[in-house]
């Protein structure tokens, strides 16, 4: 199977609402970093990629249909050209929103949730294809902004769709040629569900606390 898509958006910029989406116009799995967690397999070839040694692409993404999110999107234009026929779907955000989401959700729970493995891959990862200080606001909005700029300037228009999780279905079916579904676009992993969930997992490692 071949990456119909690839997504160039960082991650909280509605990447799981895109799986989910993804996952049902494609008929087929979605890579995203949830994906990492079932196949820790996988981490030593996101740690190589991030350490400038890149993997078979092909192999590594076996069996699915887009990739969008972290580990993925920040190797988009490796992504693009090896699978030159996909779609390059940028989703966006505001700049001042995404800190917000980011810094309540995924930079402020990496260090309780993840093995030490998976840790140095994506601390080498942010450090050379986004921020090596994820505490620090302008750092990373200055990052992100910076990431947006360079896809704008560097993906081919032809294949490029700019995206933001208000436009929903339309874009990504007409740049797909899909028709539209009935029923709502997905809007999943709010930062309130984030929450919740941390909570109901704490709770379960622990629970005469």
């Amino acid at each position: 199977m071949e990456l119909r898509v690839v997504g160039a958006g960082l991650g909280r910029t509605g990447t799981m609402s895109l799986k989910v989406a993804l996952e049902k116009l494609l008929d087929a799995p979605c890579y995203h970093m949830a994906e990492v967690f079932r196949h820790p397999e996988h981490v030593s070839d996101w740690h190589s990629a991030a350490l400038g040694r890149m993997p078979d692409w092909h192999a590594v993404l076996d069996g699915y249909a887009a990739a969008v999110d972290w580990p993925a999107s920040a190797f988009w234009p490796e992504l693009s050209e090896a699978f030159p026929d996909a779609l390059i779907l940028h989703s966006v955000r505001d700049p001042e929103a995404w800190w917000r989401s980011a810094t309540e959700t995924i930079f402020s729970d990496i260090d309780g949730t993840v093995s030490s493995e998976w840790r140095a891959m994506i601390e080498d990862l942010f450090s050379a294809r986004f921020s090596g200080n994820i505490t620090n606001r302008e750092a990373c909005i200055a990052a992100f902004e910076s990431h947006n700029a360079h896809v704008r300037a560097t993906a081919p228009p032809a294949r490029l769709l700019e995206w933001h999780a208000s436009q929903g279905w339309e874009p990504i079916c007409s740049a797909l040629g899909l028709p539209v579904p009935e029923e709502p676009f997905p809007r999943v992993n709010t930062r309130e569900e984030w929450a919740a969930r941390r909570s109901a997992q704490r709770t379960a490692a622990d629970p005469g606390s």
